[in-house]
């Protein structure tokens, strides 16, 4: 079991404490919150051992689990890995590009192993259909949520539209050529909802849009690819798979077939997997150990959440 201790206490921070308490994977050690008054209310409330200072937290552990606030990222990380730690580090991975590169090149040169939050690539319905994906040529996501203030100290695209940044980038193995986007601020200071366009060198095209002004949430993205629709629910953890293959000679009565102007006819069905149920958090927190453990690569590296944040940052530059 590696020693863990967590940094940040706050409403996703006390969702990783619980969750380590209870992994088999894990030893928790303690915790680290900057509001002295928030970590000594915790420490009472869940019994987690509380620590008065990062420096002490991050000397005890193996691993250390980074639920800051975004701007003390970057901090956070650089001490725990010159002290030979490995880290796990919520979404978006730093406030800006520079300091994930630096991040990289340290972890590279101290010999340890960092992964990413993007919790959305352990949603159970993207699994049960990720190795279907085969070359999408048009992508289509919509993460919409209710107001909450929590969250609104960054752009609606750090704060949702991230997420669908990494899924697919994680699917599309081709370089960005272009973005397009607008943003629009209605409540808070920095943009609410925001729609962009990425277009990548192999011709995919995929379409975004977030919002946290919303009256329904929403988080679904649609694939379009040769032969195939794959759409994926990521809050209801349903998925739904749309494919054609060449018409059979005699037709049964019920199947489904199209015609197109050169007279193709192709048979429609449908092939919906079996999604199951899970924990996603737990799970990208599990696998990190497992990485650490067998000295393989993370399933979300520090360069995936770069990437992302590089992408996110584009987008951004626009407004």
């Amino acid at each position: 079991m590696l020693n863990a201790g967590v940094l940040g206490a706050g409403h996703l921070g006390k969702i990783h404490l619980r969750l380590l308490n209870q992994s088999e994977k894990y030893n928790l050690v303690g915790f680290y919150d900057a509001d002295d008054d928030n970590g000594k209310k915790v420490e009472a409330e869940f019994g987690y051992k509380y620590f008065n200072s990062i420096e002490a937290l991050i000397e005890a552990v193996d691993m250390v689990d980074i639920v800051t606030p975004t701007l003390s990222h970057y901090d956070c990380a650089r001490q725990a890995i010159a002290k030979g730690k490995h880290i796990f580090i919520e979404k978006p991975i730093t406030n800006t590009v520079e300091e994930a590169e630096t991040l990289r090149t340290l972890v590279a040169e101290y010999g340890v192993k960092g992964q990413v939050g993007h919790v959305e690539r352990f949603n159970p319905a993207f699994i049960a259909v990720k190795d279907q994906l085969d070359s999408p040529m048009f992508i289509e996501s919509h993460r919409l949520a209710e107001f909450n203030p929590r969250g609104t100290d960054v752009p609606v695209v750090l704060d949702l539209m991230i997420h669908d940044i990494d899924i697919i980038l994680s699917v599309v193995k081709s370089k960005v050529k272009s973005v397009s986007a607008s943003g629009v601020s209605v409540i808070s200071d920095a943009p609410d909802i925001a729609n962009a366009r990425i277009e990548f060198v192999n011709g995919c095209v995929a379409n975004l849009t977030a919002s946290r002004i919303s009256l329904k949430n929403m988080r679904k993205i649609r694939f379009f690819q040769k032969d195939a629709y794959i759409s994926v629910d990521f809050l209801e953890k349903k998925c739904e798979v749309v494919k054609m293959k060449d018409a059979p000679k005699t037709p049964g009565d019920f199947d489904m077939i199209l015609q197109n102007a050169e007279g193709i006819k192709k048979q429609i069905y449908f092939d919906n997997p079996e999604v199951s149920d899970n924990n996603a958090i737990l799970d990208e927190l599990e696998t990190f150990a497992d990485a650490i453990n067998a000295n393989t690569k993370p399933v979300v590296t520090l360069h995936d959440g770069t990437e992302a944040l590089r992408v996110a940052t584009m987008i951004i530059d626009q407004f």
